[in-house]
Formats: C-alpha cells, structure tokens, sequence
C-alpha cells in the first residue's frame, strides 16, 4: 500500500511561496498510511513555524533595495526590503495624471488578439508574391519583430525603477506597455509562421547597424538602471527605448510598411496587425513624452546631455535606413523609397524633441 504525507489539520497556518520553506515544513511531517497515525506523530505548531521562519531567513539575502553611491548613482544592495506606507492607503491614485489616463486607453483601445486575426487572404496572396518581394517581406518582418522582442525583454528596469521610487501610476502604466509589446511579439512571431514561413536564418538580416543598436546600446542602456537609476541613466534609457527605437524607427517602418500594403490592397491581416500596433504604440510615446518631460523639469541641468544622446541615437537610427535601402540598389520591391524614409523619420525626431522643448 502506497504511504501518503499527511499534515495534521491546523498545523499548515502559513505556507511560505518558496520551495525551500515548503520543503522544510513536509521535511517535518510524518509519513504515514493512516490518520490516527499522522496526528500522533504530528508535529507541533512551533516546530512548524520554526522550519518557516529559519527557511526564509536563509533565503532573504536573495532580496535587494537600492541605495544612492557618492556619483549620485542608484546602487543595488542584497538587504531585505520594507515599506512605510502605500500610495492607494494614503494620498490615492492620481487618476488626472498622464500615466493614468493612458492606463484607461490602454483598457479599451489595447484589447486585440493577434491569434483571433483572420489570415487565410494573408496566405493566398503570400504565393503570388515573387522572389524579391518575398525577401523585403521577411528582411523588414524580421527587423519588426526582433525589435518588438528585444522592447519587451528591454522594459523591465525601467518599471523596477519607478516602482523604486514609488511612482505607482506611471509602474501601473507601465504594465500595460510591457503587455502590450509582448503581444506585438507574438504577432509578428504568428504572422511569420502562419503566413510567411520563416526563412533559414531571419537574423541574416539583422546587420551591423541594426546590431549596434538592437543588440548593444538599447540593452545597454536599460538594463544600466539596475545598478544606476540616476536621472541621466534614466534619461538615456528612454531616449533609445522610446524616442529612436519606438518613436522615430519602429513608427517610420510601420507607416512605411501599412502604406506600401494599402496602396495595394496586399495582405490585410498584416495591415490589420499594424494598425493595432500603431495604435498602441501611440500611447507609448505618449508616456515617454511624459516621462522624459518630467525628468527634465526636475534636472534640468540634464538637458544638454540629452540633447547630445538623441543627436549620436538619431546617426544610429539613419544609418539602419541606409543599411535597410543597401542590400537593394536601385531596384527597391514595391517601390519603397529611401528617401521618403529619412525625410519621415528625422520628422518625426523634430516634432517629439520640439514638444520637449529642446532643439
């Protein structure tokens, strides 16, 4: 006859998340084919409480609060963590503020499911397509959908970071931005899969210029926060993550992208996809207007040092054009222009760097 764990009825008050402490605590129940059995074998209360409490206590080095260095840098400490209080508890929400207001959009305006999109006319018009156009297909495809990838494994300092320091609407926001990039993902992913088919190797059409920035400087700059949260880190890991990646790249190459399809009525589960990432992505730079506005009011003194991290980030986002326009020659499939895209994108830089009153 199979033995079963049993815990004697009351004895479980609390049971601890972490396996280690869950361990612990059957560690110090009886095994035991029968009930009368396991309550006279059971252990006490206090025992139980202790293998908890002595558990937890060898695992909470594992936590970690951030302090500020001598530079003003934001440092990382192995320390318990504690609160003095909540935001909800104590003054509320700010329910007027920008976060907030884009939080409610995002609850309406957000809700799409890129599995539920239709692409059976996606798949039929697939095959017509010749060589060449299938190549710019999956060449921006793939540039799309590493770059929705990398915005969603890029995102988490940053919410961490004003979670630290208790900016609860704008971390509330936030939660919405990582889903949502984490659906533009999966679409692009599904669309490749579903519709396209995914070439040997996609990243063949990721290069150098495209590397410098989706491989090295946005990582870079966003994952620096988790030892350095100070204004100008923050400052800098916006400007790559929401004013070139998303606000001057990711838009120009989607406008670009929705209008070469329109203009020919080709692929509209593609096109309805874009239309929804557009549209999220709007509230997007919306934030990073907010945010970046903010940190310049409270430091000022930073403006120049943002100023000259958009002008070397712009350089890198127009060289990803040139290297885009390269690999074609004179020969672009369905007419895509190089310079359409430059004159687009470096307006779109003006008119978000105006609305921060630089330049």
């Amino acid at each position: 006859m199979k033995k079963r764990i049993r815990l004697i009825r009351g004895g479980l008050v609390y049971l601890s998340t972490q396996r280690k402490a869950a361990s612990a605590l059957l560690a110090t129940a009886t095994v035991s084919g029968t009930a009368d059995e396991a309550r006279s074998a059971a252990p006490s209360l206090s025992d139980l409480w202790s293998a908890v409490k002595s558990t937890v206590a060898s695992g909470s080095s594992a936590n970690s609060t951030a302090s500020q260095n001598s530079n003003g840098a934001r440092t990382v400490s192995h320390q318990p963590e504690s609160r003095t209080g909540f935001v909800t508890t104590g003054r509320g929400l700010d329910r007027q503020s920008v976060p907030m207001a884009l939080f409610q959009k995002s609850k309406t305006l957000g809700i799409w499911n890129p599995a539920e999109i239709d692409l059976k006319k996606d798949r039929d018009q697939w095959e017509d397509f010749s060589k060449e156009e299938k190549g710019l297909l999956h060449h921006l495809s793939a540039m799309f959908m590493a770059g929705e990838e990398a915005v969603t494994l890029d995102l988490l300092p940053l919410i961490r970071t004003v979670a630290a320091e208790g900016r609860i609407e704008e971390e509330i926001y936030l939660t919405s931005f990582l889903w949502e990039e984490a659906k533009h993902t999966e679409f692009f992913d599904l669309y490749m899969k579903e519709v396209m088919g995914s070439p040997q190797n996609l990243e063949s059409y990721h290069g150098p210029m495209y590397r410098i920035l989706f491989y090295e400087k946005l990582p870079n700059a966003l994952n620096a926060l988790w030892t350095d949260s100070s204004p100008a880190a923050q400052l800098k890991a916006s400007a790559t993550y929401n004013m070139i990646v998303e606000g001057t790249l990711a838009e120009t190459g989607y406008e670009a992208y929705f209008n070469m399809l329109e203009e020919r009525n080709l692929l509209p589960g593609l096109r309805e996809g874009i239309t929804y990432l557009k549209r999220d992505e709007s509230r997007h730079i919306a934030f990073a207007l907010h945010f970046l506005g903010r940190l310049l009011a409270e430091h000022p003194s930073l403006t120049g040092y943002l100023e000259e991290e958009l002008g070397i980030l712009l350089g890198d986002a127009t060289n990803i054009v040139h290297e885009i326009f390269d690999r074609y020659g004179d020969e672009v499939p369905f007419g895509l222009d190089r310079e359409w895209f430059l004159n687009y994108a470096v307006k779109q830089f003006q008119n978000r760097i105006q609305k921060l009153g630089l330049g």
